[in-house]
């Protein structure tokens, strides 16, 4: 069987963010609990940011440091979303587009909630498998924004639902997945997934969130432990606490990750507190940390998380990292891969932690001028033209760095421009 995974990933944080413990005191939230949510900060996008504009900021790198030949030889784009912006035309060809992809590439987009980046992850992964056209590569880009505005009213809408609002985010994981997995090596056959229905959370209508935050904790519980499960059934002498040298978790916001860690280290490796402290630091804040500063960005966290493992974590040799993706609705999949020296060094290339630093830091009268204005390019809208002084400073913060944005929007088609 030949190899296959990841030979490259980026991550586009976004233009702008906000310091989340800024909103949290705006919002008169509990400071002492916040803090044990494990967030820093949360990208937002601008109005003239769309998943569109995310998922080719990420993914551009990617493709730029190709040779033209290895670009002809993208024969799949996925693109993995609950943000689409056109109930039957796919972001994919917009990407596609503005990537300047082949024209001989299968193309198209993903709806699973949280779980959309693995899903096509793994489809890509199988593609490459089957052989069907052998060198081929596929392009997986897993982005999603919130522009967050609560659906109001109803039984099942809890206080605490008002928590989600400092961990929504925006931003873009995009992978290039072939036979050459230098990134990260997938384990083919390792897989546990595991899902049913549930009315955990749910984007009712394109613009807005709903959801009940207790249910959702439950089941995202409830799946972590039942995919590693599935998983032990099909991979011999499994272990929790030592296959595993490193773990990555589908991330709304730290907190959750730390107590489903801590259920599993109690339930399947009989740990005690001090233990399960110390293993969360070893095996899994590395990935917590680009999440913390990025937010909950949907399809690509789980993807997000693996970026930071990988960035963060030492690797004198190869060493395995278990992989943990939710999405609401539900479905859920434990999956692993191998991660090497080299495969770090490659990674890093793309310099992710610097791109965060770059990016613009928002006040909180920003961020409601932001909230005020983010009608403007609604589900459906037709015609708009962006105002791009919206938010002056943002704007200037870019540099020279070329961008993509969301110019216009004309008889529905939507113009973007290069910064």
């Amino acid at each position: 069987m030949i190899s296959v995974g990841i030979e490259a990933m980026n991550v586009f944080g976004g233009t702008a963010y906000l310091d989340v413990m800024d909103l949290a005191r705006y919002r008169n939230l509990d400071t002492n609990r916040f803090e044990n949510l494990l967030m820093k900060e949360k990208a937002v996008s601008l109005p003239y940011e769309d998943p569109v504009t995310f998922g080719v900021n990420a993914a551009r790198p990617l493709v730029e440091a190709l040779s033209m030949e290895e670009r002809e030889s993208i024969e799949l784009l996925i693109t993995c979303t609950e943000s689409g912006i056109d109930f039957g035309k796919s972001i994919s060809t917009y990407i596609h587009h503005y990537l300047g992809l082949s024209r001989n590439c299968r193309l198209f987009e993903i709806k699973q909630a949280c779980y959309s980046g693995t899903a096509g992850f793994q489809m890509a992964v199988n593609f490459i498998l089957s052989q069907s056209s052998p060198g081929a590569k596929a392009l997986v880009v897993a982005t999603d924004i919130s522009r967050f505005i609560v659906t109001q009213g109803g039984d099942s809408l809890t206080e605490d639902w008002s928590y989600a609002e400092p961990s929504a985010g925006a931003g873009a994981v995009a992978l290039l997945v072939s036979d050459k997995p230098y990134v990260f090596q997938v384990d083919v056959g390792a897989n546990g997934y595991y899902g049913y229905e549930v009315m955990d959370t749910c984007r009712p209508i394109p613009d807005s969130e709903a959801g009940d935050s207790d249910l959702s904790l439950s089941s995202y519980l409830d799946c972590c432990e039942q995919t590693f499960l599935e998983y032990k059934k099909r991979v011999r002498d499994v272990d929790y606490r030592k296959t595993f040298q490193y773990l990555s978790f589908h991330s709304p916001f730290g907190g959750m990750v730390k107590g489903a860690h801590r259920t599993m280290m109690r339930k399947h490796a009989q740990a005690k507190p001090t233990e399960i402290e110390e293993d969360f630091k070893q095996r899994v804040w590395p990935g917590i940390r680009y999440c913390q500063r990025v937010g909950n960005i949907m399809g690509g966290t789980v993807l997000l998380s693996l970026a930071s493992t990988i960035d963060y974590s030492r690797f004198e040799g190869a060493k395995r990292v278990g992989c943990f993706s939710y999405g609401s609705g539900c479905c859920s999949e434990f999956f692993s891969g191998v991660i090497s020296n080299q495969g770090q060094h490659v990674q890093r290339r793309f310099a992710i932690e610097q791109q965060l630093d770059e990016r613009y830091r928002l006040s909180i009268d920003e961020y409601e001028v932001l909230l005020q204005g983010s009608g403007a390019v609604k589900f459906g809208t037709r015609n708009v033209e962006l105002d791009f002084d919206l938010i002056p400073g943002a704007v200037q913060a870019i540099g020279g760095k070329q961008r993509l944005f969301l110019e216009e929007i004309r008889e529905f088609h939507r113009v973007y421009r290069w910064s």
